[in-house]
Order: C-alpha cells, then structure tokens, then sequence
C-alpha cells in the first residue's frame, strides 16, 4: 500500500507550505543523483537560502537505492513505478551533473529535459569532480597535502596545454556520442587514452608529449574508421565553442572519474610526494636534537592530508565560468520565487 508521501510532487509541497504559519520560511526540495552529490549541492544552495526560503537536499526515493540522473528525471516525471514520483515545480527542482547531456543539445530525451526544463539545474562541467579539479585550486590543493607551498609545477599551465592536446579527441568522442555510434569509441575508450603515466615533477612535459603521441594516434584512427565525419566534425567543435567549452577547458568536461582518478591524482600524487620529502628534509636539518627531530617530524605527518580529500575540499571553482552560469540559473529561480510570494 503506498502512501501519500511516495507521491510527492512540487504542488504537494506547496500545499504543506501554505498548511505553515505565515512567517515559516518556504521548503524547496531538491532532488540528487547519489549521496556523494548532498555534500555538493547543499554548498551551491545554501547561497541562495534567507528568512524566506530554504532547500532540502534528498535523493528520490527513500524506498530504494536507486542512483543517478537517468533514476531522478524518471521518477520526477512520473514514470518511475517505485519509490516517489511526482511532477518538477516551484517547490521541487532537481540538480544533477550535465555529463556530455549538455553538449549533445537536446539530441536525446535526457538532454532536451536538462536544457529546456526550468526546475532541472545542471553542472555545466561533466560532475561535480571536474569543479574538485579546477585548475585554479590545484597547487593549493598541493599545499593542504603537504604544508609546503613551493611550486614545482605550473599546474594552470599544465591543465590548459594538456586540453589542448586532447581537445580534437574529445570532439570525436562527444561526436560518437551525438551521432549514436559510441559503441567503438566509448567514454572508457576515451579515458584509456588521455590518462596520464609516470608524471616527472621536474620534467611534466614528457607527460604531455606521451599523451600527445597516444591522441595523434588514436585521432589517425578515428578518421580512417569515421570517414563521414568530415562534413560534421568541424561544425560540432564550432557548436562547442558556441557552448563556452575551450581547448583550454576540456579537462572540465570530460569524464570527471577519469579526470580526478586518471590525470589528477597521477599528477598531483608525485608533485606532493616531492614536497613532503623537502619539507622533511628541511626539519631534519634544522632539528637541534633528535627528540626535537623526532617530535617534529611526527607533527608534521599528522598534519597531512590525503589528495583525493584536500580536492573534495578546494572551492576555487567557485570562481570558474561553468559555475558562474549555474550560479546565474539558480539565482534566476530564486528570484522568480521572491516575485511570486509577493504576488501573494
């Protein structure tokens, strides 16, 4: 027997709102893929909260594990046979990662309900692991880990070049994706390619020549087998473009596990072993006594952070254009809320 709340919809949340006192603050539930995904949005929501209004951040169902975006639109629209179903309003919204969803503008049912439903607000970037690894905020993820804030390499510059390398790869990839013959070049195919090996702290381009070698191969490939997009391929990277998404910024939007697990940390992992090393090397040769060594020394491997948590911490990604657009939606809904409350 199923009971009212399995059942909920944006109109049943308003009805319990009106059923509050006149100065309670209005609910919005926000719906998400998975619960690594809470964490996220509730810090992107909890800036647009006030005296007036708050969010609640849930995944669908509370009778089911049922994940991920495919799991949430189904049961928002009213399609999903278990756990909640119900209608996107004013008072219920769901938030979930653009994946390539974005980029295939409205090429797929699921594509054309993130960017033509009002209530559906999406990352921009692949996943909320791709604003982790925000350029920007690497070497301070670098000096969380470590407590050293040397850089040994240009961890901007190093981003930017490395999507420039693998930017005409993607382009193929998202291309097999929009024209539906993925099944040769698929996201793990993709990932396979572009991750990184055996980074040199003090000599990271070799990396990159390595990457570019692979993508020059692998781009020879895809245009033996895919002679017919010749006619296409341009005007999607132009189409791209016209999507705000740069040679230099194609690290956001491809596949944020294959991002954080098969670029960054590779990168990242030797960097801060370099750092702790120094560091170390540092209070050994000032310690004035081996007690003093030995104390100071285990302080400051206490102090240390592992680079998968110091990511999940960065914020500088609030900075970044993809985040400054989903800020604007957001901002957008709130204030069409604000104006129809006064209305009231």
């Amino acid at each position: 027997m199923s009971r009212l709340t399995d059942h909920i919809s944006s109109q049943y949340i308003e009805a319990a709102n009106r059923l509050r006192p006149n100065r309670a603050r209005r609910r919005v539930v926000a719906y998400v893929e998975s619960y690594d995904d809470v964490q996220f949005w509730r810090s992107v929501l909890d800036e647009f909260e006030s005296d007036d209004l708050y969010f609640e951040v849930m995944l669908p169902s509370r009778t089911n594990l049922g994940k991920g975006k495919k799991y949430v639109l189904k049961n928002i629209s009213g399609e999903g046979k278990e756990g909640r179903t119900g209608t996107l309003g004013s008072c219920l919204i769901a938030c979930v990662d653009a994946d390539y969803d974005y980029m295939m503008q409205g090429a797929t049912p699921i594509s054309r309900e993130i960017i033509e439903n009002p209530y559906v607000f999406h990352t921009y970037v692949y996943a909320i692991e791709n604003y982790q690894c925000f350029a920007r905020g690497l070497h301070e993820v670098c000096v969380m880990s470590t407590l050293n804030d040397r850089q040994l390499v240009d961890l901007e510059a190093f981003m930017a070049e490395y999507s420039r390398i693998i930017w005409p790869l993607f382009v193929w990839n998202v291309w097999v994706y929009r024209y539906d013959c993925y099944s040769r070049f698929t996201l793990m195919d993709f990932g396979g390619v572009v991750s990184i090996r055996d980074v040199n702290p003090f000599h990271p381009e070799r990396s990159l020549e390595q990457l570019r070698h692979f993508v020059n191969r692998k781009m020879n490939w895809m245009q033996q087998h895919y002679p017919e997009g010749k006619k296409t391929y341009k005007p999607l990277c132009d189409q791209l473009l016209a999507l705000g998404i740069t040679p230099e910024t194609t690290y956001l939007y491809m596949q944020g596990h294959t991002l954080m697990d098969g670029v960054i940390i590779p990168l990242l992992t030797p960097i801060c072993v370099q750092l702790r090393k120094e560091r170390e090397a540092e209070i050994r040769r000032n310690a004035v006594h081996a007690q003093q060594r030995q104390n100071e020394l285990s302080c400051y491997q206490r102090r240390l952070g592992a680079i998968d948590q110091m990511l999940r911490k960065s914020v500088k990604f609030l900075t970044s254009e993809p985040y400054k657009r989903l800020r604007k939606d957001l901002q957008t809904f709130v204030d069409g809320l604000t104006k129809t409350n006064e209305s009231i």
